[in-house]
């Protein structure tokens, strides 16, 4: 499975110059997925299988590849009734690992493939980014639940992000047109720009009633190892979510907060503290000392608490 780790971009400023080339960011679940002798297998970004999950995406990919035999790397995305991709819909099928006719038909799911690792037995991951898109081209039809993503060679970062914002998407990627593959690595090679501040944190604790969440407490690893506070989350749920939050948090109930001591809230009253074991994804304005304008978009299960780094008044890693 190693050979199916996805290689990560680094966040930053869009890079200017000559020798990059641009796609879109898609807002969803990253997935690398065999295709081989007709049998298909989905792993999350931590590897773990998810075939069983996307039912439709492991048929779409059969007709896709038409008897050739790929490793494709991409987003799965859940797309709402205007088209745009939401990750809080997604959330619906991430957590379903056989999702029944009802689940299938309310929240359809698509795999956005942007890379081609492996082909017909033949590692392609060391050729250059265009020679692998224009042999995914080649390789890959889109088809129903499968669709070959677009890229720019040569753009620039202005009418990109102005294209991202126009269709509602969570910004750009940058990569350079002789970039290799490196699977399982995270590269400057690669580099994501988004138009809105988006980062993984930890669930801390909550406040609320035993049957509501009002707000959580969230919290991101120092690259020295300490758990740091970095402030509370009280927007972007559902009044469901509120309270099948609360259930899920009162199941990892912790007498006390999980913070290093001198990065504690000074809020502690009122506050039911959990284990530090879930992470979930925020958006947010800005953070100095706090986070600023954050908004919960939900759990994430392909990642764990240990990979939630956050450096010094830094953007996370």
């Amino acid at each position: 499975m190693a050979s199916m780790a996805p290689m990560l971009a680094t966040p930053g400023r869009a890079p200017s110059g000559s020798g990059w080339s641009w796609e879109m960011k898609y807002d969803g679940q990253r997935c690398t997925a065999r295709v081989s002798g007709g049998e298909v297998l989905l792993l999350s970004r931590n590897l773990s299988p998810i075939t069983s999950t996307y039912p439709e995406i492991t048929a779409a990919l059969r007709t896709a590849t038409g008897g050739r035999d790929v490793v494709v790397d991409g987003e799965i995305v859940a797309l709402d009734a205007a088209g745009r991709p939401s990750f809080s819909l997604l959330q619906r099928r991430m957590h379903t690992p056989r999702p029944g006719r009802r689940l299938l038909t309310d929240v359809t799911a698509a795999f956005y493939l942007f890379d081609v690792l492996e082909l017909d037995g033949t590692d392609v991951a060391p050729l250059p980014y265009l020679e692998r898109r224009s042999l995914l081209d080649t390789a890959v039809t889109s088809s129903g639940a499968v669709q070959v993503t677009p890229y720019w060679p040569d753009s620039s970062a202005e009418p990109m992000l102005e294209l991202a914002r126009n269709f509602g998407l969570e910004g750009v990627v940058a990569k350079r047109a002789a970039s290799k593959y490196l699977r399982g690595q995270r590269s400057p090679s690669w580099v994501k720009v988004p138009l809105r501040l988006s980062a993984e944190v930890i669930v801390c604790g909550w406040t609320g009633d035993p049957t509501s969440v009002r707000s959580l407490l969230v919290g991101g690893y120092r690259p020295s190892g300490e758990l740091v506070y970095l402030g509370e989350v009280g927007t972007g749920f559902t009044q469901q979510q509120r309270r099948d939050i609360a259930d899920q948090l009162t199941e990892a109930t912790h007498p006390d907060h999980p913070f290093t001591a001198e990065h504690s809230p000074t809020r502690i009253s009122n506050v039911r503290w959990v284990l530090p074991v879930l992470v979930g994804t925020i958006e947010y304005r800005e953070i100095t000392r706090r986070l600023r304008h954050a908004s919960w978009k939900g759990f994430r299960t392909d990642k764990t608490p240990d990979e939630v780094i956050w450096p010094e008044r830094d953007e996370p890693a």
